[in-house]
């Protein structure tokens, strides 16, 4: 009797668009292993009745994506502490018993893209987030756990920036929106996590004239991949770090825990991703 192919997906709503069907595709292929990797398109109302059905059906794990990162949670029966932290779940794995355990990866591929595209070390620096949502608290978890000294956030809605200031602790504090652009230039880090600047959204409100060659940029979106920040980050002298590398080293751990191999986040691995 052959043994089982490991089975392992997607699942958002919308999921055509996710790139990591082809991550994950690139990465079998490259290594030579048996295993899948499927865009999985769930409604909410299913998403229940899908979780149960995963692992009968030869799921190991999935990833998961909007709008499910916070609604999986309960169908958890453990969680990381870093998912715990961040509030939300982007990387399943089902156990051999059938229990089903979250984790959180997004700290991991921010820090991660950072550190193989520079020598940039957060320990005493200061960071200023633009954004608070879900992809802000990964951010935030990343940098507070690498040791950085102050965070600064803002965000269109302030009461957003000013809880999530609240909740993780003294390190942070929350800017009004319209002081953003008189803050740029004492920070040491800028990350954008909204998703303006993004293909066929508005771009950041900001003029960036504060932008100096000491500060290091980085954007999480990656569509296009040199977003308007980093475009005028790099004339400005800056170093910058475009948001591809968080997809791709967000993407380690699972694809490890789901098929047995640690797999390597390297220029042909962005080729694939790209093409």
């Amino acid at each position: 009797m052959s043994a089982k192919i490991p089975l392992a997906g997607v699942i958002g709503n919308p999921i055509a668009h996710s790139k990591s069907p082809k991550l994950h595709g690139h990465w079998l292929r490259s290594y030579g292993m048996a295993g899948h990797y499927i865009p999985l398109h769930v409604g909410s109302a299913d998403l229940s009745a899908v979780l149960m059905a995963m692992p009968k059906m030869g799921f190991v794990g999935a990833n998961v994506t909007i709008p499910h990162k916070e609604s999986v949670i309960p169908y958890c029966d453990s969680l990381s502490e870093t998912a715990r932290r961040i509030g939300a779940v982007n990387t399943l794995s089902w156990t051999s018993e059938g229990q089903l355990h979250g984790d959180n990866t997004d700290a991991y591929g921010f820090i991660e893209n950072i550190h193989q595209s520079t020598k940039w070390q957060a320990a005493g620096k200061t960071a200023l987030i633009l954004g608070a949502g879900g992809a802000a608290r990964a951010v935030i978890v990343a940098l507070l756990d690498a040791g950085i000294a102050q965070i600064i956030l803002t965000n269109r809605s302030p009461e957003r920036a000013e809880n999530l200031a609240a909740e993780f602790g003294p390190k942070l504090r929350a800017l009004p929106w319209a002081q953003t652009d008189g803050h740029i230039g004492g920070a040491d880090l800028v990350v954008n996590t909204t998703s303006l600047g993004m293909a066929g959204q508005e771009d950041l409100p900001f003029t960036l004239q504060a932008l100096a060659p000491h500060i290091l940029v980085t954007d999480i979106v990656y569509t296009p991949l040199q977003t308007p920040l980093l475009t005028k980050a790099k004339a400005a002298g800056c170093q910058t770090v475009d948001g591809l590398g968080m997809l791709l080293h967000q993407a380690v751990p699972g694809f490890e825990k789901w098929f047995g191999h640690r797999p390597d986040v390297d220029t042909a691995t962005r080729a694939a991703v790209l093409t």
